[in-house]
């Protein structure tokens, strides 16, 4: 028998559930997915390939989470979009800039790497070298690509000089400057200010409507950047910072973004909910996810909802620890998600599902 004081301390979802002596409720997703959904042949091309081919495995499970994406959306719900592994170099862009513009994407959780690599895309996207037998290299060629200034993201080699060097003359003034007013910004809030200024405008060498940051600067939305300091940008600014030429409070930290997301969360977590929807896994993910269980575990603010929506993309196994491989369910024990969660696994490459799902939930 548990004790009741730990039971009070917990969730009020949880509550409910030792209070049924542990009898699970009757499963809701089948239901979930009875509800009417936007006719098939209003949608574009694409979507009707989808509807009619992807029937089983994981092509199946593609069309349940794009259409309980839908579902949320339609019911009022929010969605938190996170995004690992290198999806800007991938150029996810294309498609996630425009689900930004219409608003299905109400907040962000980027690695560093992918807040930046959208706008070097951006800025040196001529420059860019594909290397379609990458895996054929040779230690030396490795080398010989490092020694012309590429660097190797699985098939395809970021100009060092074009896209870093480009972006770091005017980032480090922005940097300087806020430190000469004593003001403190998040590391978004700096490319921000970077993309608004259209200071590097003339050099754009990519359509505007396929950058996701532009898109999300243009709106101001929401992204919270655990980790940035492993990233490039994040190398270059502690690197001033040995140099004594920049304060490492100039730059907002990490603590500060849970401390943020926390209030975000409070105020934007009303009737549907939020939702979220993992792009491979990692910091990305588990960082904004674990806002909820800090909030009524180490808070005890016993009011807060689980998420309400939860889909993760990624090709990780579950049999070596991994979160990216982690399955769903297993969430709902460290208070992330509650039994009644809509709960989707896409087994397989975020850079072919993602652009298919967001195209179910444009209607391409």
């Amino acid at each position: 028998m548990l004790d009741a004081k730990i039971v009070n301390k917990t969730h009020p979802a949880l509550k409910r559930l030792y209070a049924s002596s542990f009898t699970p409720p009757a499963l809701s997703q089948k239901d979930y997915f009875c509800l009417p959904h936007k006719n098939n042949m209003n949608k574009g091309p694409v979507s009707q390939f989808v509807a009619h081919h992807y029937r089983h495995f994981n092509a199946a499970a593609l069309v349940d989470a794009a259409k309980g994406y839908e579902t949320h959306l339609t019911e009022g719900g929010k969605m938190m979009v996170t995004l690992a592994g290198a999806m800007s170099t991938a150029e996810l862009g294309v498609s996630l800039a425009e689900m930004i513009r219409q608003n299905k994407v109400h907040i962000i959780s980027c690695t560093g790497a992918n807040l930046e690599e959208d706008i070097m895309n951006l800025v040196a996207h001529s420059h860019y070298k594909r290397v379609p037998n990458y895996r054929d290299l040779t230690p030396q060629q490795e080398w010989e690509l490092l020694e012309q200034g590429l660097n190797r993201v699985t098939d395809t080699c970021i100009p060092e000089e074009e896209a870093f060097r480009k972006i770091q003359k005017h980032i480090v003034q922005l940097w300087k400057d806020a430190e000469a007013k004593g003001e403190r910004y998040f590391p978004h809030e700096y490319m921000y200010k970077l993309l608004l200024s259209k200071v590097m405008q003339d050099g754009y060498e990519i359509d505007v409507k396929d950058s996701w940051m532009i898109a999300a600067a243009e709106k101001n939305l929401p992204i919270v950047v655990p980790g940035w300091e492993d990233s490039t940008m994040g190398n270059i600014f502690s690197s001033y910072i040995v140099k004594g030429e920049l304060k490492a409070g100039t730059m907002k930290s990490g603590i500060e973004y849970m401390v943020w997301l926390s209030d975000w969360y409070r105020k934007n977590s009303g009737g549907k909910g939020v939702g979220f929807f993992q792009i491979g896994g990692g910091i990305a993910g588990d960082f904004p996810i674990c806002v909820v269980p800090m909030m009524y575990q180490d808070l005890e603010w016993t009011d807060v909802p689980f998420w309400s929506y939860f889909c993760q993309i990624s090709d990780s196994t579950t049999s070596y620890g991994s979160y990216s491989g982690a399955v769903p369910n297993e969430k709902i024990t460290w208070g992330k998600l509650d039994i009644h969660t809509p709960k989707f696994i896409v087994e397989s490459d975020a850079t072919i599902v993602v652009p298919l799902i967001f195209a179910w939930i444009l209607g391409w």
